[in-house]
């Protein structure tokens, strides 16, 4: 039986590189070539493959909110992110938003294909630069003060670009997320503090750092 692909990349060169790499694999077939999240969102909860190779710059929106929206719909697909992006931000989101594994746009046709076996069998192939950071990111984490960890980090960093008077506009750029995607994560925060503004959420959230030596600014 053999894995099956999607690869969701926006670069048509970058595609027909992986798509032939993984046409060269025994044990893996290539099932889908999409160029955008759209299709990547109207062909693949159809096609139910095993593995989907995603990028996170794509056109429409970011490939991590495509990993969001498809893993309810496609609760046994694995998601790989390969990307250029290499800092914690964008790594922690994607593997919230329910991807298994992060690969680097560098990876060599040995590691892509051990990355396919790896992540079929239960596992979360990463770059070792990748791996590297999320072990000094936990190593190297403060305790989180108590009623804090009610917010989760990229709330938390929402929230502090809103203490600093960044609009929603600015915040999705600034973070590389859709403005829609930004309301929601404030919208969560309200719930979460059980407050009804801006205002009163930055309020509580500086009141509960309060004592802990991190303010809510940066």
């Amino acid at each position: 039986m053999f894995i099956s692909v999607a690869i969701v990349e926006d670069d048509p060169a970058t595609r027909e590189i992986f798509a032939g790499w993984i046409g060269e694999l025994a044990k893996c077939r290539c099932v889908a070539q999409c160029g955008d999240a759209a299709e990547a969102l109207a062909t693949l909860p159809d096609l139910r493959p095993d593995v989907v190779l995603m990028d996170i710059n794509l056109p429409d929106r970011t490939g991590i909110e495509c990993v969001r929206q498809l893993k309810p719909k496609l609760p046994n697909t694995q998601f790989v992110m390969v990307t250029v992006y290499g800092d914690t931000e964008h790594i922690f989101d994607a593997l919230a938003a329910g991807a298994s594994g992060y690969l680097l746009k560098r990876v060599d046709p040995p590691r892509l294909k051990a990355a396919l076996e790896e992540v079929h069998r239960g596992g979360s192939p990463m770059s070792s630069s990748i791996a590297r950071k999320v072990v000094q990111f936990f190593q190297s984490t403060a305790p989180t003060p108590p009623g804090v960890e009610v917010l989760s980090a990229r709330e938390q960093e929402i929230l502090r670009l809103l203490a600093e008077g960044y609009v929603n506009k600015e915040i999705a750029e600034r973070l590389a997320i859709s403005v829609p995607t930004v309301a929601t994560y404030i919208r969560r925060i309200y719930e979460k503090l059980q407050v009804h503004s801006r205002a009163a959420a930055i309020g509580k959230f500086s009141s509960l750092l309060k004592g802990t030596g991190t303010g809510i600014v940066k």
